[in-house]
């Protein structure tokens, strides 16, 4: 078939353990090898986070004598071990943080289990230790292809993609459907809740022997009042909603009197009047200016 950004498989294959919580479908692994290797193969094929052996029966199926499939089912160590074997195809399904326990399915624990109960800021930095490991094992022209979803702890939204560190140039991103899955066969008394259903299906391309393209995201908080470009209308609004609907100039001057904004005028209690003047989301009640919704 031929791809697009958008992938969804009702029905998962014949390829490896249907039973294997977090196998993903053989044919998104078919597809992808048939979409870049039309006609040829891959010289060598490599898959990390093997599981329940969906790859390797990919590649039987396919006639792909160069392939190797390594997990802790069979005692390869993502963390600690190197791969065994440069490759021009890589594909990757790295557990989703601890969202599956994957040591129940060994039945046996391993410290280097990326599924562990562990800080999320943990799991990125040893899920970025084994993108990086799997980048420079590629050949030059050669890609990773890693599967991945978000996940939701604790009413919190993480994007995993989002805060992994992307190694490469990225050539495709394509959004993956999914089915059967727990959450989906739940129902949720909030109303305003959205399940999610979907993965990402990143691909990476090696396109320099010796430069690496890397590209993270830096998570920091910064003070409304402290931006440049914030304007007068943005920070008495705000400044109204935090004193819970209601606020008199003094109030509003006590608040704002510090802002990057107020640093540009030379009289601030006259711009606050002339903006809740002009404005007309704001009204005066008696002393005091709220707003109106």
């Amino acid at each position: 078939m031929s791809l697009t950004s958008l992938m969804k498989y009702p029905n998962r294959g014949e390829w490896g353990q249907a039973t294997y919580r977090g196998n993903c479908s053989g044919y998104v692994i078919k597809d992808l090898i048939e979409h870049f290797y039309p006609n040829s193969k891959p010289k060598q094929f490599v898959e990390v986070f093997s599981g329940g052996g969906t790859g390797k029966d990919v590649a039987i199926s396919l006639g792909i004598e160069n392939s190797i499939h390594l997990d802790l089912n069979n005692g390869w160590n993502a963390l600690q071990d190197e791969l065994p074997i440069s490759s021009d195809f890589t594909f990757s399904h790295p557990p989703y943080w601890d969202i599956i326990k994957y040591e129940e399915m060994r039945k046996a624990y391993s410290e280097y289990d990326l599924s562990n109960v562990m800080s999320y800021e943990e799991f990125i930095q040893k899920l970025d230790s084994v993108n990086e490991k799997i980048y420079r094992n590629l050949l030059n022209g050669g890609r990773h292809a890693i599967l991945v979803g978000d996940v939701r702890k604790k009413g919190q939204y993480y994007s995993i993609i989002k805060d992994m560190t992307w190694f490469g140039e990225l050539e495709s991103h394509i959004i993956k459907e999914q089915f059967n899955t727990v959450s989906g066969k739940k129902t949720y008394q909030n109303a305003s809740f959205i399940p999610i259903e979907h993965e990402h299906l990143l691909i990476f391309k090696r396109i320099d022997f010796w430069n690496v393209g890397i590209k993270y995201t830096k998570d920091f908080c910064r003070d409304i009042r402290m931006l440049k470009h914030t304007t007068w209308r943005e920070l008495i609004r705000t400044a109204i909603e935090h004193l819970n609907g209601a606020a008199s100039i003094d109030e509003l001057f006590d608040l704002l009197n510090e802002a990057e904004k107020a640093n540009q005028n030379n009289n601030v209690r006259a711009k606050i009047r002339q903006t809740l003047n002009q404005c007309q989301e704001f009204k005066k009640d008696n002393q005091t200016w709220q707003l109106i919704f």
